[in-house]
């Protein structure tokens, strides 16, 4: 477990990495949104896994926030 607050340079890390995983998800959700039919599964299961990642990283910052 972290026991010490967070630095400024870790939260700002955690922002750039949720960043990164957003843009994925966006690429994701575009890329299917452009196809005819449905999304393939693994496609559906990569976009929520990263909703997950970053959710935890959302939630990560807001506990050291509060």
């Amino acid at each position: 477990m972290y026991s010490q607050a967070m630095k400024s340079h870790e939260r700002d890390k955690l922002d750039e990495l949720s960043k990164r995983l957003r843009e994925e998800q966006k690429g994701l959700l575009m890329a299917a949104a452009q196809s005819a039919g449905l999304p393939s599964q693994s496609t559906l299961q990569r976009v929520a896994q990263l909703e997950l990642n970053i959710s935890a990283i959302e939630n990560t910052l807001a506990d050291e926030a509060g």
